[in-house]
């Protein structure tokens, strides 16, 4: 009798103990006007992007082939960034506030989508950063003349430190797998040994 009533909870605790847990669960919708303000800098990114095309476009016939590399290249890092963007807009959303259930049944659904959680975005964030990086970097080369600037070394700095950050994410991403793989393995391996150790009892 003592353990039932110890067990049970208080009609008033489990009201103030539900009400809280459903308050903190909603927080989540906290992040919604975030990812919303994200489109924002996606429609700039847009704007920005149309707005160096048309600088190419005015100037191609005198422009010369090492200014329309560089133009292109300009071109190319906006677009990853508007990816970048657009990755972190619907794995964040999805992640921590809601599944897009519109996009379930479309066919213009993104194969990663709902697939990637928050490991594969950190993976996909510094993947993202590591393109941009190079793509600066190549407008540095492009743009270099005899002497290494004190700038185009602190961006090979930052550039390698964005590829040690990734490749030491996906080694802990790595470990932590096989730590959870070996954990699972263990634990079927010991529901199996205790399923012999019923039958051979009932058997006896």
């Amino acid at each position: 009798m003592t353990n039932q009533s110890t067990d049970s909870k208080h009609p008033v605790r489990e009201f103030i103990e539900g009400g809280a847990e459903r308050f903190l669960f909603g927080s989540r919708w906290l992040l919604a006007p975030i990812y919303i303000g994200l489109v924002g800098g996606l429609i700039i990114v847009l704007i920005k992007f149309f707005q160096e095309l048309w600088e190419m476009i005015l100037h191609a016939l005198e422009a010369g082939p090492h200014d329309v590399v560089l133009g292109i290249l300009g071109l190319l890092d906006l677009a990853l960034l508007g990816n970048l963007i657009l990755i972190v807009i619907f794995a964040g959303y999805e992640n921590f506030v809601s599944k897009i259930g519109v996009a379930e049944a479309s066919e213009d659904r993104p194969l990663w989508m709902g697939h990637v959680d928050f490991s594969g975005l950190k993976i996909k964030l510094i993947g993202s950063l590591v393109a941009i990086s190079v793509i600066e970097l190549l407008q540095d080369f492009m743009r270099a003349k005899d002497e290494v600037t004190e700038g185009e070394v602190w961006r090979v700095t930052l550039h390698m430190t964005f590829v040690i950050s990734g490749v030491l994410f996906a080694l802990m991403d790595w470990l932590a797998d096989k730590r959870k793989m070996a954990f699972d393995s263990h634990r079927i391996e010991m529901e199996q040994a205790g399923h012999k150790n019923e039958v051979s009892t009932d058997v006896t």
